[in-house]
């Protein structure tokens, strides 16, 4: 599920905090690497709880308006489409997923407020009032009507996001992207079969994460001092600290990981200079590291195996 972009964000996150700390350790650092990955996929989870606490919401909703002293006739004959939306029933029922709430003891249940807002928010769409006005049921369309929830709800929606990362600092990065994860599980899931995604896509991309991270620590040194050795005109003091970590693990990815691209890895870490550091950053990363490429590749340290990653 957490693929390397976000496994690349977390390490440059610990890296930061790493390097500014007085007294570093590895050990700790690879530590909170991990608790952090973890706590990104307790939140898909969490999210996909999301959507079953709304529906347990209505449900009461209807049974306190059953309960009234003079019910209307809406309050004894209500549309229940929504509480028997297959998409949800399928993700109540599944025992991988009530183990892993069970283990962490994840719920909503603190959240009131949150989930009627968003119950609110969802009766008021059209794409719901369409949905259980509709004449013919289908599992298709209960899918729909919970994809576009998640596509449409959550996004700047304050509320929700701020209660996130009051709960969890390492969320702060991680919502849009489990959000994107949760649908697709939910795009993928058809009538016999839900299947929520691994942790990691593969014991490669574990094992990658681990790597990029010991690897940094122990070549700082070296790497910071090889970018001082191509900076022109420029006090390597002045340089942003997290241009400089994000070249660093740019130039052990380059050197350390043969079967990466050297164009992925470009793209990454420039990706990653736009967003965490100045709006020119990422063109003064680009020109560094290109002149950097080009010299260790001629020197040989850059070499790249595999089939169609030979002088990529």
């Amino acid at each position: 599920m957490i693929n390397r972009r976000l496994l690349r964000i977390k390490i440059l996150q610990i890296l930061y905090a790493h390097f500014n700390t007085e007294e570093p350790s590895m050990v700790k650092s690879e530590k909170d690497l991990l608790f952090s990955i973890q706590k990104a996929y307790d939140l898909y989870y969490y999210l996909i709880l999301l959507i079953v606490s709304i529906r347990r919401y209505a449900e009461l909703r209807i049974e306190l308006a059953r309960n009234k002293k003079l019910p209307t006739f809406e309050d004894l004959h209500p549309n229940t489409r929504f509480l028997e939306n297959e998409v949800i029933r399928k993700i109540e029922k599944n025992d991988t997923f009530n183990q892993y709430l069970n283990e962490t003891k994840m719920s909503w249940v603190n959240h009131p407020e949150l989930i009627k807002h968003l119950y609110n928010k969802l009766i008021e769409s059209s794409y719901y009032q369409k949905y259980m006005e509709d004449p013919k049921n289908s599992f298709a369309k209960d899918r729909r009507l919970i994809v576009n929830f998640f596509s449409g709800e959550l996004e700047n929606y304050d509320m929700f996001y701020d209660i996130l990362e009051e709960q969890s600092i390492f969320w702060n990065d991680d919502i849009d992207f489990v959000i994107i994860m949760v649908v697709k599980t939910i795009q993928e899931m058809r009538v016999g079969r839900m299947e929520l995604l691994p942790m990691f896509k593969s014991d490669e991309d574990q094992m990658f994460a681990i790597q990029l991270l010991r690897q940094s620590i122990i070549h700082h040194d070296e790497y910071r001092k090889l970018i001082d050795d191509y900076m022109v005109n420029w006090d390597i003091e002045r340089i942003a600290s997290i241009d400089s970590l994000i070249m660093q693990m740019a130039i052990n990815e380059l050197c350390e990981f043969p079967f990466v691209p050297v164009k992925v890895t470009f793209d990454e870490y420039l990706e990653m200079a736009k967003y965490y550091s100045t709006p020119k950053s990422s063109v003064f990363i680009n020109g560094l590291l290109d002149r950097i490429l080009a010299d260790l590749t001629e020197k040989g340290k850059i070499v790249k195996t595999g089939k169609g990653l030979i002088n990529e």
